[in-house]
């Protein structure tokens, strides 16, 4: 069976929008993508039913709150199958996982010359942390090129690979060229030199079916709000060998086992990562997104997203100027173009005034536009609620603007 794309649609309410008197055409998905009312109704529950905080409390709202925050904990694990729910981190996003990773890690398991492999299609936030770490930790940072298509080849990883690597870490999906990188080809890679790899899956998790366990990933980073949740929560998934191994990130409350003014010793996992209280409403309307993806099928929506990338490749490219930005045939879900010598935040204020939402700029990837030559681009990334109908919306739109320059 396929998706009912229609029905589906009226669980967002915000696509009934009218932007400047024109249907909205919401096509910013691989920013953040829109709320189903499910999610929207979850934090209204939350807050108006259970809010208390959780684990510290004996009192019967803390107890269920603390109850849909451990059993939203419970339904990340299930949708990426990890082998328990320990190895589940709650964080505030992508961002802060990866930050937690590179600090923990770095801190624990790095000297002095040891090498982090990264690859130039990273967004920032898989670039930074690692230069933050060369200036605490003086570790070194190994860049992977790119092909001509916007393809990292094995060979390339293989060839930085050294005694001093200590870490992999890269993007499943490029947040800008869309390509889908050979995850489990590279992990193997990693472990036939006994170097753990870090997954950014914050492109991938809403539209591709993930297995932890069946990839053998050391840890995998991920946020709530580009997969149909709220913002402000996001996950970690660390091997239970690794997350042990390491030190916490931040500290205060919660992550504790017992304090006293000369001595601290720190609770099991995964409590040991997640100091303070957590966003518990935000957990469980996190849950409810998973729920959501689940009920749909992560088959069927890949299989339909995939059919709407191609659509909309061919229609793009029948603009004259028209530049598809990474030509590889493995992608999820994102377009980057450019047409002519029309700036991207032109065309993108154009589109806009027609009720087209569009990215334009370097996307948190500078690194890769120098490697590209170029300043930026704009970029159309979809969802299971977008229809061949708004793609056809785009390219009106695109050749309209175009002929404006």
């Amino acid at each position: 069976m396929e998706l009912n794309v229609e029905a589906i649609r009226r669980d967002f309410p915000i696509l009934t929008q009218k932007v400047f008197g024109k249907p909205l055409v919401y096509l910013d998905n691989a920013a953040t993508t829109q709320k189903p009312l499910c999610v929207i109704r979850k934090i209204e529950e939350v807050y108006s039913t259970i809010n208390a905080n959780i684990h510290r409390g004996v009192h019967y709202l803390s107890r269920l709150a603390t109850e849909s925050h451990e059993n939203a904990r419970e339904t990340v694990q299930r949708y990426i199958n990890a082998a328990s729910s320990n190895e589940i981190v709650f964080t505030s996003g992508a961002t802060e996982s990866i930050n937690l990773v590179s600090y923990s890690f770095c801190r624990s398991q790095c000297q002095p010359g040891d090498e982090i492999i990264i690859t130039t299609m990273e967004h920032h936030a898989n670039i930074v942390p690692w230069q933050i770490q060369r200036d605490i930790s003086g570790v070194e940072i190994k860049v992977v090129p790119l092909r001509e298509n916007g393809e990292i080849r094995l060979e390339d990883i293989e060839e930085l690979i050294s005694s001093k690597t200590r870490l992999i870490a890269v993007t499943h999906v490029s947040n800008v060229l869309g390509v889908v990188n050979p995850i489990a080809e590279i992990i193997r890679l990693g472990h036939t030199y006994n170097i753990p790899t870090l997954v950014d899956a914050a492109q991938s998790v809403q539209h591709i079916p993930i297995d932890v366990q069946a990839l053998d990933c050391d840890f995998l980073a991920f946020s709530s709000h580009k997969m149909y949740g709220p913002t402000g929560v996001g996950v970690l998934y660390g091997k239970e060998q690794w997350l042990e191994k390491m030190p916490p990130y931040r500290a205060g409350g919660e992550m504790i086992a017992h304090v006293t003014f000369e001595k601290t010793t720190f609770n099991e996992l995964p409590f040991k990562f997640e100091a303070g209280t957590p966003d518990y409403v935000g957990s469980a309307a996190l849950a409810e997104a998973v729920r959501y993806i689940e009920k749909l099928g992560l088959d069927k929506i890949r299989s339909y997203e995939e059919n709407l990338l191609r659509y909309a490749a061919d229609r793009l490219m029948q603009i004259e100027g028209m530049q598809i930005i990474g030509t590889s045939q493995q992608k999820s879900s994102v377009i980057s173009f450019l047409v002519g010598g029309i700036h991207p935040y032109d065309m993108g204020l154009l589109l806009d005034g027609m009720g087209i939402a569009v990215r334009t700029g370097h996307h948190c990837a500078q690194p890769l536009m120098d490697a590209l030559g170029i300043e930026g681009t704009l970029r159309a990334s979809f969802a299971f609620y977008n229809t061949e109908e708004e793609v056809d919306a785009l390219v009106e739109g695109v050749g309209k603007a175009a002929k404006m320059f």
